[in-house]
């Protein structure tokens, strides 16, 4: 049987990390087995419907490289794939659950389910009075205009008992599970039925989701073995954890990916991070690209542990992903990010000097905020034990840079570093006791990206000797 899998979130917002690493797995599970990866929309809970929010999911896996083979906007032959759009699908399946025995109507209103921070079903139980009613006594009730909904029936004792492909066989008492709504008095269906449903009927072979489904699975497999029908292939995935103790969550304002790229972050570093976050190759090997995912996932290397999302881990992923970029691509990646700038910076020279030195693309404010604007500076910043200079040292050497400097013509870094280590010999001096006042002057920091020559190349010479005449006037 092809293996196929599908993506199915709710519009309710920027994509969840753990919604993405779901959506992943489910990818990988597809094309490492030459299967279909579909696309649902879920969007039945109307309540929690956020305006553009499907268009987030679009973007989102076009951008990290996640191409569906069905979904809403490229059709299918299981269409349609928003559930808001297969309402008049699920009742018929409902009452026919109920002639079946698997549920019953409800007159008793629309117990509200309870959801964790996540909205994730709360298994709690709930003893229904009107299964008591005739199923006659019902359809009169019903036709003569009573609010009814279908609610789900669990007659047996005993344990329930299925395999999941990460946490093995699952038993859990049918005692413990909950008979919830599962069509709701306006004819929507809730989450647990419609899944079903559109799984069922969409083909669907694996179901991959979050491990808080594990205690409600075999409430989806009563109405599987009800109907008839082959219950799907169970992968459920660990919790990706802020810490050993705090989920991952969007409620709490933890990152989504649109959190991440906005502060400089890959989606290709992103989703190659997102992939080891319950998953390992096997190997030393970190750095994946999505298409040499598809050749090496497998199911058998999925972890039960909880993942932690290490922000360091990815900002150092991030890093390689940006130093492993080619010069034009960076430069056009930085662009955005120079928008400020004044007049005059050798812009490309500034991608040069900072895509080694940098891990985020949002770092690159911090990193030259000094060539925006020249900081007050203290003149003890000329002091350095190492390099063996101090203000006196600055006050002898600086005069003497500037009038090299004023006297070049080809300014390039090479150009310049060769013009100033020529005049260090000229002076006696250490290279360094040149360098390094030079780099105080133009930056007016104690670090920066790049050394003196570079940072002159980025600033230009006209702005080069501004800031040396500047230091020479507080000198």
């Amino acid at each position: 049987m092809k293996v196929r899998t599908r993506f199915a979130p709710s519009p309710t917002g920027y994509m969840h990390i753990g919604n993405l690493r779901t959506a992943l797995y489910e990818y990988l599970l597809a094309k490492s087995a030459g299967g279909d990866f579909i696309l649902r929309i879920e969007d039945t809970d109307q309540k929690r419907y956020v305006e553009g929010a499907t268009e987030i999911i679009y973007d989102t896996l076009k951008t990290v490289g996640l191409h569906w083979d069905e979904g809403p906007d490229i059709g299918g032959a299981h269409g349609p794939y928003v559930q808001s759009e297969r309402k008049d699908l699920y009742a018929p399946y409902a009452h026919k659950l109920v002639e079946l025995g698997g549920a019953h109507y409800c007159f008793c209103g629309e117990r509200e389910e309870q959801t964790d921070e996540d909205g994730n079903e709360i298994i709690c139980k709930f003893e229904d009075p009107c299964k008591k009613i005739p199923l006659e006594e019902a359809r009169r009730r019903i036709a003569a205009g009573e609010p009814y909904v279908v609610r789900q029936t669990i007659n047996k004792t005993g344990k329930s008992k299925y395999e999941d492909k990460v946490y093995g066989i699952i038993e859990i008492d049918y005692d413990e599970l909950d008979e919830g709504v599962l069509l709701k008095s306006d004819g929507f269906p809730t989450y647990n039925f419609a899944n079903v449903i559109d799984d069922h009927l969409m083909g669907i072979t694996h179901v991959v989701r979050g491990n808080e489904y594990l205690p409600s699975t075999p409430k989806y497999n009563l109405m599987y073995d009800t109907f008839g029908w082959q219950r799907p292939v169970y992968v459920h995935l660990p919790t990706v954890m802020k810490d050993a103790q705090h989920k991952l969550s969007k409620r709490n304002g933890d990152a989504s990916f649109q959190d991440l790229v906005a502060k400089g972050y890959l989606p290709e570093a992103i989703i190659n991070y997102i992939a080891l976050l319950g998953w390992n190759p096997g190997t030393e090997e970190e750095i994946f690209s999505v298409s040499e995912l598809e050749k090496i996932f497998s199911v058998e290397r999925l972890n039960k542990s909880p993942a932690i999302f290490d922000s360091v881990k990815l900002t150092w992923m991030n890093g390689m992903y940006i130093r492993a970029l080619n010069a034009a691509e960076f430069h056009r990646l930085a662009m955005p990010y120079y928008a400020d700038m004044p007049a005059g910076i050798n812009l490309e020279a500034l991608s040069r000097v900072l895509q080694p030195r940098i891990e985020t693309l949002g770092q690159i404010a911090e990193q030259t905020d000094f060539i925006r604007a020249l900081p007050e500076y203290d003149l003890a910043l000329f002091d350095n034990k190492k390099m063996k200079t101090d203000a006196a040292v600055a006050k002898a050497v600086l005069p003497e840079v500037r009038r090299a400097l004023a006297e070049q013509s080809e300014w390039t870094n090479e150009a310049l570093f060769e013009r100033l280590k020529a005049l260090a010999e000229q002076l006696g001096v250490k290279n360094g006791q040149v360098l390094y006042p030079t780099r105080i002057a133009l930056s007016g920091k104690e670090t920066t990206p790049g050394g003196a020559t570079e940072l002159a190349v980025v600033l230009g010479q006209a702005e080069t000797l501004l800031r040396l005449d500047k230091a020479l006037a507080r000198l």
